[in-house]
């Protein structure tokens, strides 16, 4: 049902007026009503106001103090920093701080920190610190050493010991086997142990040979000969004390052959006999030879292995191993009877007695260790948190075309060297490193570390190797990340939370006031003493706070990015030396900040050239309907520009809907559309509340060839709209950033300082005329941090900053119009835009009516034929 307004300037009726026939309306096809004509002129029976323009007061826009808040240099109180003691840890992360003392202090596996927080604010260099006072009266964490295991050689043994005996133990072992390898050589050379020696040798090997000896002397004989060959005895006849040959004796009697062949059958069983009790005899022999080294070498051990069992006495695992290394050393005693010919496999530079594979499984294997006198639990960092730095593993050496491994190639991890203590961690790193973050994981739930390789898992492993003893953990894992990332993570892994549950969140910033503006004085003295640097005078000091705002993009606030701060402040004592100045000054600080845009701006050069030459059309100056400037920020390799976009919108009657070419070209990202969608119930809301919005709109970005997101354009697309409707030109000098709501209420958009310059430096260009500026939400204000220059322009009237908290205060400014509001009537006032916009939409919809185009509540057409 559609209605028609016969005269806008008085109240309306309270009388409904009754429903348009469409079939009436419409006529017969033979008498079809002249809709060009409809084209040119309002219904026959509505009147239209005679616009009257109501007087309107220009707004001058904000005053060049609220563009920017400087800073006072007398009111800091010193000369130079060098007169300021410089700030330790992080200034106003009280919150931060608190998480980690708690996080440190709560003795729990399962209470594992989360640092969140901007990369380059300081925070992975002060929770260090922090860590380290939290932990210097901590006890100092036992050393882990790795032995062979005697018992199971593939599966070595993890032993514990007190801070600083690690290496006492491992250099014991090598002196024992330097002592054995000097003193048995000389035990089994001397007089005692060779006449020993000769009498067991004596006493088998004797035996044998006699027996041997007698059968010969039987054989003899009986004319037979015993005969030693490559293939062992055998046994032929003899005559004359010659042996017969094979021709002579075949032609022999065969009783004469007969009867010999028989005595050598004898005589071969004896022999058989004889040969048989020979292995056995050797065996016997070899057996006695070794009873006789253990009895001569087990003095040598006792004495060898006395002064490391002393020193260990109070270590029953140590004492254990010495145990076993000792038998195995007395049942291998033959060992040091002579050098090995064998080639080492450990790497070349450590001990030859840890090179000799003789030996090597009497070493130990030095995992973790520190000096006697260490305080404090360890703090490691991790920079490469793969699998096998993380967890530790084992390590092959090729030796003979084969890849070898013993527990001396067992390498510690990260998780060892912070055990008892604390490990720091970058997340994204540990993430992006295959296996690791499940082998942390694992750890962190079993409470140990056991040493795995990834292939072991996957089943592809083809080298040998070992599997070690797992060692207990009791370590506070830190790990560093972004905000977004920590979310990611509690969303996505179970696991996360119920093993790091400290979050420990950092600020980006701090409150600005007079106090905190000292502390960002002292954090600057800090930063020249840690880099070496000249001192900042106190106007330079007063720049950097205003930077340390403008970086926070509020001016209420100061950001902590302690790593660009710090970048400004070497960058400018280098511009302080090349000026020959001995502190640096204000001037040396805006250099630095010049020269660092100056470096990193050439895609906002080319942006601006491509304006300058008329390549990409922005008016700055006169009047256009529908269009305007809207301001856009483009952030490059961590350099931010604004960039002034034409923003056009063209109107028609329609089914009330209102088309984002951006969105229909796949250009425009959510928050853009959200944006759009917004306006649209805007409109709907102000303007059709008694009638249908059969509205037609296009809005587009002029040459925009990328994406398009965020809704910071929607302020700026709405006025478009509405000169569009209203048929009231917009100032061209006056470009707007801002989003809108549904009540015509401006909210605060981010970049408002590079959309500012962004479009100032087009203006400059071009020549200030006065009549240019920018149009901001008035939440925005507080975020102005401009450059001197645009304030400068503000303060001589050559460039001005508007803030609006509503559509309609910067219709105003636009228009040069007053917006007008609803009167006792309910109509807007006569000749504003609000009321110009209502009778072009009331005129959409009476055109509707006589074509047959209804609108459905979900915005679709309706023709009735």
């Amino acid at each position: 049902m559609f209605f028609k307004r016969a005269n806008r300037d008085k109240p309306s009726s309270p009388a409904q007026p009754a429903p348009v026939n469409f079939e009436l309306a419409r006529g017969s096809a033979q008498a079809e009503p002249d809709h060009a004509a409809d084209d040119e002129a309002p219904a026959a029976d509505s009147t239209v106001a005679v616009p009257v323009r109501p007087e309107f007061k220009a707004d001058a826009g904000l005053p060049a103090s609220e563009l920017r808040r400087r800073v006072d240099p007398s009111t800091l109180g010193f000369d130079t920093t060098d007169e300021l003691d410089p700030v330790s840890g992080l200034i106003g992360q009280t919150r931060a701080l608190k998480a980690i003392a708690f996080g440190v202090g709560l003795k729990a596996p399962d209470f594992n920190i989360f640092v969140c927080g901007p990369p380059a604010s300081g925070r992975r260099t002060a929770v260090k610190a922090h860590l380290h006072q939290a932990t210097k009266t901590s006890a100092a964490p036992a050393d882990w050493v790795y032995v062979h295991n005697f018992e199971q050689p593939g599966q070595p043994t993890a032993i514990s010991l007190p801070r600083g005996r690690a290496s006492v133990f491992a250099r014991g072992m090598v002196a024992v086997i330097d002592e054995l390898k000097v003193a048995l050589p000389g035990l089994f050379e001397g007089h005692d142990y060779q006449a020993r020696r000769r009498a067991i040798d004596e006493e088998f090997r004797g035996a044998h040979d006699d027996g041997i000896e007698a059968l010969n002397r039987r054989a003899a004989q009986q004319n037979i000969a015993i005969l030693r060959t490559p293939m062992g005895f055998a046994m032929a006849p003899m005559h004359e004390g010659k042996v017969v040959k094979p021709e002579v004796f075949a032609g022999l009697p065969e009783r004469l052959r007969k009867d010999v062949e028989a005595k050598i059958q004898d005589l071969q069983k004896e022999l058989e006999l004889l040969l048989t009790q020979a292995p056995r005899a050797e065996r016997l022999g070899r057996q006695k030879l070794a009873e006789l080294d253990q009895e001569f070498a087990r003095r040598v051990l006792r004495s060898a292995f006395d002064d490391i069992e002393a020193a260990h006495g109070d270590l029953p695992r140590v004492l254990a191993f010495l145990a076993a290394a000792e038998g195995d050393l007395l049942h291998n005693i033959r060992l040091f009877a002579s050098p090995s010919a064998e080639a080492g496999i450990a790497p070349a530079g450590s001990f030859d007695t840890v090179r000799d594979p003789r030996f090597r499984r009497y070493m130990v294997n030095v995992l973790v260790t520190g000096a006697s006198e260490d305080q404090g639990a360890p703090v490691v960092a991790e920079d490469n948190p793969s699998h096998g730095n993380l967890i530790g593993r084992v390590e092959h050496v090729a030796h003979m075309g084969a890849m070898l491994t013993d527990f001396l190639l067992v390498k510690p991890g990260a998780l060892h060297r912070a055990n008892g203590g604390a490990l720091l961690i970058d997340a994204r790193k540990l993430l992006s490193a295959p296996f690791a973050w499940d082998a942390l994981k694992r750890a962190l739930k079993s409470g140990q570390i056991r040493i795995d390789s990834p292939a072991d898992a996957l089943g592809i492993q083809s080298t040998q190797s070992l599997d070690p003893e797992p060692i207990p953990l009791d370590v506070k894992v830190v790990l560093f990340g972004e905000r977004t990332l920590y979310h990611e993570l509690a969303a996505l892994d179970p696991e996360f939370q119920r093993l790091f549950k400290v979050q420990a969140d950092f600020d980006d910033s701090i409150e600005r006031s007079a106090g905190n503006e000292l502390a960002y004085a002292r954090l600057i003295a800090s930063i020249v003493a840690s880099h070496e640097l000249k001192p900042v005078d106190r106007e330079g000091a007063a720049r950097l706070i205003e930077e340390g705002a403008r970086l926070a993009a509020d001016r209420e606030k100061l950001s902590i990015e302690i790593g660009r701060l710090a970048d400004i402040v070497r960058e400018a004592d280098y511009w302080a030396g090349q000026a020959g100045r001995k502190a640096i000054t204000r001037a040396d600080v805006q250099r630095a900040l010049d020269e660092h845009i100056l470096r990193s701006n050439r895609l906002d050069d080319r942006s601006r050239e491509s304006i300058g030459r008329g390549i990409v059309l922005v008016d700055t100056a006169g009047e256009k309907t529908g269009q305007i400037n809207g301001l856009s920020v483009i952030a490059h390799g961590g350099f931010a520009f604004g960039r002034p976009s034409r923003i056009t919108a063209r109107v028609r009657m329609g089914s009330g809907r209102v088309t984002d070419i951006e969105r229909e070209a796949k250009l425009g990202g959510a928050l853009h559309s959200k944006g759009v969608m917004i306006l649209w119930g805007f409109l709907a809301g102000r303007y059709a509340q008694n009638m249908p919005l059969a509205l037609a709109a296009t809005l587009v970005f002029e040459q925009s060839y990328g994406a398009v997101d965020g809704d910071s354009a929607s302020l700026a697309e709405l006025y478009t709209l509405l000169s569009a409707l209203a048929d009231v030109p917009l100032n061209q000098g006056i470009a707007v950033t801002g989003a809108v709501n549904q009540w015509g209420e401006v909210q605060a958009v981010g970049g408002v300082n590079e959309k500012i310059e962004g479009f100032f430096d087009i203006c400059k260009a071009r020549g200030l005329d006065g009549k240019q500026g920018v149009l901001i939400p008035q939440s925005n204000v507080q975020h102005l941090m401009l450059r001197e220059d645009v304030v400068e322009a503000v303060e001589v009237g050559e460039f001005s900053v508007h803030a609006v908290e509503t559509v309609d205060a910067g219709l105003g400014v636009l228009t040069g119009r007053i917006a007008g509001g609803r009167g006792a009537d309910g109509l807007f006032a006569t000749g504003s835009v609000n009321r110009m916009v209502e009778d072009k939409l009331l005129h959409f919809a009476d055109r509707a009516r006589r074509y047959g185009v209804g609108v459905r509540d979900d915005g679709t057409e309706q023709v009735t034929s």
